[in-house]
């Protein structure tokens, strides 16, 4: 949301801080708040650029709000489901003090309420209103951080509670729903009797939106949230027992329609997927705790889901970064494994385009499929081939994350190919990103000219397990197919690899060649790139003709090369969720020129050989926030 300029002299806050992104935004507070008259203004300038679908949602969902204020409220709760959230202690310790980090903002504002911040930019809003930093607050559980749990979330009933303000919309509403239940003991401690009855009011006013409005939100996780959250509210609210079978059915669609005969989602994102899998669970638990029975494809979907996941797990408990996805939460993972009692092993081969190999204390992910294709693209990212390596409890070779927290100019960097561990044509990713459409009511960048024809083939021998993979993704520039060899050793020690630029078909001889008279036949130039974990100490060594690299566990990998490519150490970025700016970190790049129909770079990854087959490896993360 924009805000018009404040004292004469200033600029516009939106614009200040469309500059100061990625900085520490410093607000005392002025006790004044904008007046309605100027909110709407300011949605009036936003809804001028938009496109008739997206203005026509927004209106909706003002009117389906304003609507649910009228409907008949929940006046208590009929039982009460067990908490499952998890949050994060060092970042309810820094909510405490004053300090709010949402979407790469931090605002310190330690004498200002929560509805009081300015706004840096829509996507701190609605974080805000999703209200997902209640689970922090809960993970101190002290008296300061309860008490500010209960004044922010009364506060928002006061002003938002009549169906106004950005967060009625379906996407977040459910999401805010199943916070509120989950907390709704902390919440409701202590308080009068008509603090408590706006509280269920608002809760049955937002179920009754939900059940109105689900189907608008966003497809996939956010439509999860909206039908789980419609589920907790039938299940736990007087009066509210009316929605609960049309969600239930309604649920058991989604899971049919966006889950898939080998658990995955459209998006293939792993991250999006272990949170399905999470609300999936805790909507299960749920409905049996209240003597129901979930529905069958719910259940089913849960069995398929479950094998998928432990595919895209690495050796440390975290997830592979891919198509939007960040590493998950510590434990989260394991937890809701657990918590689900599906025991089922991990799926072999493909797990949602995804490639596992695992030996020893190695994990290798490679992302092995074409990439979503239409709608299910809007965070998708050109990482065809593209692989992360974890040894033991330590990630060595990433792929540099989602830049969504960080600005437009990140989003689209950590979406192109030079941001992943894979090789890219200079100036090219292997998709494209290039026609707009609108998700969930907002523009979205969706790829184009992507990868179609992406094959994988095993291989097995007596000392090592591997794949061979190629795709097609500059097969139309360039003329040239793009292979990957990966083969890890049994004892996980070593990593052999082969990549190779080549030209399959009569026709791809051709469009090669005229791509190469367009360099004066200097040479299409590509690098391979090998994205290092922040916490990996790099140098060059032996002539610069090989990579050291010291894990904190105090394992040694070296990297070395075979063939006519210059190799250089380089800066690199880290993008991570929960973080005020990337991450500095180092990539090893190997950079080349294609002269011929077929060009290869070969080269190997491994432990030096005083490094143990066993590390004893206790060192914790620092789990506070950094800047």
């Amino acid at each position: 949301m924009l805000r018009k300029s404040g004292p004469a002299g200033k600029p516009e806050p939106h614009r200040f801080f469309a500059m100061t992104r990625g900085r520490v935004l410093r607000y005392r507070g002025n006790n004044q708040t904008p007046h309605s008259a100027e909110i709407s203004e300011a949605y009036r300038q936003v809804s001028r650029s938009e496109p008739w679908s997206a203005r026509r949602l927004r209106w909706m969902n003002r009117l389906h709000a304003r609507a649910s204020t009228l409907s008949q409220p929940a006046t208590g709760f009929v039982s009460h489901p067990e908490p499952r959230t998890i949050g994060s202690f060092a970042r309810g310790r820094q909510l405490s003090s004053g300090n709010f980090l949402f979407a790469g903002f931090l605002v310190e504002a330690p004498d200002t309420a929560i509805w009081d911040l300015p706004m840096p930019d829509l996507a701190f809003e609605q974080e805000l209103h999703g209200f997902a930093w209640i689970d922090d607050l809960a993970a101190v559980g002290d008296g300061a951080a309860n008490l500010r749990m209960r004044t922010w979330t009364h506060a928002w009933i006061g002003r938002f509670g009549r169906g106004t303000g950005p967060g009625w919309t379906p996407d977040l509403t459910g999401r805010r729903l199943i916070r509120w239940i989950h907390h709704a003991i902390t919440l409701l401690n202590g308080q009068d009797q008509p603090v408590s009855d706006a509280f269920y009011r608002s809760l049955g006013q937002q179920a009754n939106f939900l059940s109105h409005r689900w189907h608008a939100a966003s497809p996939g996780l956010a439509r999860f949230q909206a039908l789980v959250g419609l589920i907790y509210a039938g299940i736990a609210l007087t009066g509210m027992d009316r929605h609960l079978v049309p969600a239930i059915k309604a649920l058991n669609r989604e899971c049919e329609t966006r889950i898939d005969a080998e658990g995955g989602i459209p998006t293939r994102n792993p991250e999006e997927l272990m949170e399905v899998f999470t609300l999936l669970s805790w909507a299960a638990s749920a409905l049996r705790e209240s003597d129901r029975l979930p529905g069958r494809a719910h259940l089913d979907a849960l069995e398929r889901i479950a094998p998928c996941l432990r595919a895209l797990r690495h050796s440390d408990g975290s997830l592979a970064r891919f198509h939007g996805g960040g590493r998950g939460a510590e434990g989260w993972l394991d937890q809701a494994l657990s918590a689900s009692g599906i025991k089922t092993a991990r799926r072999e081969g493909l797990a949602m385009g995804f490639y596992r190999l695992a030996h020893g204390r190695t994990s290798i992910i490679l992302d092995a499929a074409p990439p979503p294709e239409r709608d299910a693209s809007a965070q998708a990212h050109a990482s065809t081939l593209a692989f992360e390596l974890t040894s033991g409890r330590r990630p060595l070779i990433v792929n540099c994350g989602s830049g969504r927290t960080f600005g437009e100019k990140w989003r689209r960097a950590g979406r192109a190919t030079p941001s992943h561990s894979t090789l890219a044509i200079e100036g090219f990713s292997s998709s494209r990103l290039g026609v707009a459409g609108i998700i969930g009511g907002q523009n979205a960048e969706l790829l184009v000219d992507a990868p179609r024809d992406v094959r994988i083939e095993t291989r097995q021998s007596d000392h090592s397990t591997g794949l061979i993979a190629g795709h097609d993704g500059y097969l139309a520039t360039h003329g040239l197919t793009h292979v990957r060899q990966l083969y890890l050793g049994l004892d996980g020690r070593g990593l052999q690899g082969e990549d190779v630029l080549a030209t399959v078909e009569r026709q791809d001889e051709r469009t090669f060649d005229r791509a190469l008279d367009r360099t004066g036949l200097k040479g299409i130039p590509f690098k391979l790139r090998f994205h290092l974990h922040p916490d990996v100490d790099a140098e060059q060594d032996m002539g610069g003709t090989a990579v050291s690299m010291v894990l904190k566990s105090g394992e040694i990998w070296v990297f070395r090369y075979s063939g006519g490519a210059k190799m250089t150490l380089e800066p690199s970025v880290y993008l991570e969720k929960g973080r005020l700016a990337p991450r500095a970190t180092r990539q090893i790049v190997l950079s080349m020129l294609a002269l011929e129909h077929a060009t290869r770079i070969a080269w190997t990854l491994a432990k030096a050989q005083d490094t143990p087959d066993t590390v004893r490896d206790l060192q914790r993360e620092d789990l506070m926030l950094q800047e």
